[in-house]
């Protein structure tokens, strides 16, 4: 008996730590999945690559589950958006992407965004599509020529260079088919309907989207989202992974500071603001030498506009005809004309500006109205100057021999003929010489000098 009792004492003690541990964790809450939430509002540009870039791997840092990337984007830059695809697909979590809220859209860039993500859904009322890519200069692809067709000539220039430009289209939307095809292909969505999106501009509602296989599923919210998509299997990089989001918590990853200020200077109208600002704050540091704060101002917004630039897509025609257009200008204030310096100089100014940036790129081209504002202002500026001008000529001379002469005094002192005195004129004393005998305090004209001598008449 006391055997057994020995024995089973000893078990107890062998099992105490494993029910200690197994008691602990009864007593501990089960931890909550975390998962990021990040927002990709408006143009998909440099700031909006570079936001995603940096979030994502904070997310992924700090312990995400998944990565919930809300979208609403007219669309953007093609660099960009293969910069954001190029993440999510490297990305360690699963990416799900999410169009909302209501009244958001995935347009064109933001479409293959959308197919690039693990489980790709939208809101009610939201729409993706018209995915078209655009070319730099703004033109649209042509459609693909019938089989058979030869140009009527081919030594003709003109139908050589439309040959050109078509292949240049061609290839633009086939490569831009091939890459959401295979996006569709990997993700298992419709791929017919997104060279559809490419070739002819379709769009689709979410509801439509969903019973065409384009999403996974329509969610009215990112909790509806988070439990619609749990238990789901997807590919992550080259494993399957299964989702486990119901009930995760969300925690927004906003931008940074050096991500805000990118997205402000890339603006497109920002960086032409700070370009003119650098260009004129050297122009007035160049006619007023010394007055250091427009040269300091003007170099810093010059740099900074520049930097802009080089990340925009630019028409460097239309760069080269502002700077034209403000050399004009300047040139006309600081030498004026008849206005035939200023009168070209805003045609040429204007002209660069609307041609600047690319207008067909979605949300990337520059306000018509602060253009026709600051062209109004130059065209105001330019009537001014050639009316000082006008008004100049017609204004008498107030300095040097052109202004005294014809001009009148007094005597101060009676003058014989032929003699001389003085005599007050525009408040200073001058020695004069008269032919015609006068008293004092007589008005007299000057004729003409000789030195510090004036001859007078009277008046």
């Amino acid at each position: 008996m006391k055997r057994g009792s020995r024995v089973a004492w000893i078990m107890f003690c062998c099992m105490l730590p494993a029910l200690t541990v197994l008691a602990a964790a009864i007593g501990q809450p089960v931890a909550r999945p975390m998962v990021a939430q990040i927002a990709l509002d408006g143009p998909i540009g440099p700031a909006a690559a570079e936001y995603f870039d940096d979030a994502s791997k904070r997310a992924v840092a700090d312990g995400a589950a998944a990565i919930v990337l809300r979208l609403d984007t007219p669309g953007g830059l093609a660099d960009s958006m293969r910069q954001i695809i190029a993440g999510m697909l490297a990305s360690k979590v699963p990416v799900l992407v999410y169009v909302a809220p209501a009244g958001a859209r995935a347009a064109s860039a933001g479409t293959y965004i959308l197919y690039a993500g693990q489980i790709a859904a939208m809101a009610p009322a939201t729409h993706l599509g018209a995915a078209t890519p655009v070319a730099l200069g703004g033109g649209r692809p042509m459609p693909l020529p019938k089989a058979g067709r030869q140009p009527a000539s081919a030594t003709t220039t003109a139908d050589d260079q439309t040959a050109a430009d078509d292949a240049e289209s061609h290839k633009a939307m086939n490569d831009a088919i091939a890459y959401i095809r295979s996006l569709a292909q990997l993700r298992g969505r419709n791929a017919a309907w997104a060279e559809q999106a490419v070739r002819g501009a379709a769009t689709l509602t979410a509801s439509e989207a969903a019973q065409q296989q384009v999403i996974d599923f329509v969610a009215a919210d990112v909790a509806e989202l988070l439990a619609r998509a749990d238990g789901r299997k997807v590919r992550v990089g080259e494993r399957d992974v299964t989702l486990q989001l119901k009930g995760a918590s969300v925690r927004e990853y906003a931008p940074g500071a050096r991500t805000r200020f990118l997205a402000i200077i890339t603006n497109p109208t920002i960086a032409y603001l700070l370009l003119l600002a650098g260009i004129f704050g050297l122009a007035l540091e160049a006619m007023h030498p010394g007055a250091m704060l427009p040269g300091i101002a003007g170099g810093i917004c010059l740099l900074v506009g520049l930097y802009a630039l080089q990340l925009l897509p630019v028409n460097y025609a239309g760069l080269a005809l502002m700077a034209l257009g403000v050399g004009l200008l300047v040139a006309e204030a600081a030498n004026p004309s008849v206005g035939a310096f200023g009168v070209g100089g805003l045609v040429s100014f204007v002209t660069g500006s609307v041609m600047l940036m690319n207008t067909g790129v979605p949300g990337y081209g520059v306000n018509l109205g602060v253009i026709a504002g600051i062209a109004v202002c130059a065209a105001g500026l330019l009537v001014l100057i050639v009316w000082l001008v006008f008004r100049s000529r017609r204004a008498h001379p107030v300095t040097g021999d052109a202004a005294m002469l014809m001009d009148t005094g007094e005597l101060l002192e009676p003058v014989s003929a032929g003699g001389e005195a003085w005599m007050l004129v525009r408040g200073e004393r001058w020695r004069v010489r008269c032919d015609t005998a006068l008293p004092a305090g007589a008005r007299v004209r000057v004729v003409s000098r000789q030195g510090l001598l004036l001859q007078v008449e009277p008046a």
